[in-house]
């Protein structure tokens, strides 16, 4: 998952600071979902697919809840 977020999040010219901040979180707990070391609720999930513009298959980010 982290590869998959992180190109995601590159690609777009994101921080992980404009994430985190799009999904009302603290940087550090992005960090932690970006790294696969936190999961995060199913509604973080859904931004992050649309955010994302459906980059990620939605059903390999729910895996990872």
């Amino acid at each position: 998952m982290r590869e998959e977020l992180q190109r995601a999040r590159k690609s777009k010219n994101l921080t992980q600071q404009q994430v985190a901040e799009y999904l009302s979180i603290i940087k550090e707990a992005y960090q932690k979902i970006e790294y696969g070391t936190r999961g995060t609720s199913e509604t973080n999930w859904l931004k992050l697919f649309e955010y994302f513009d459906k980059a990620i298959p939605l059903d390999e980010l729910m895996r990872n809840t």
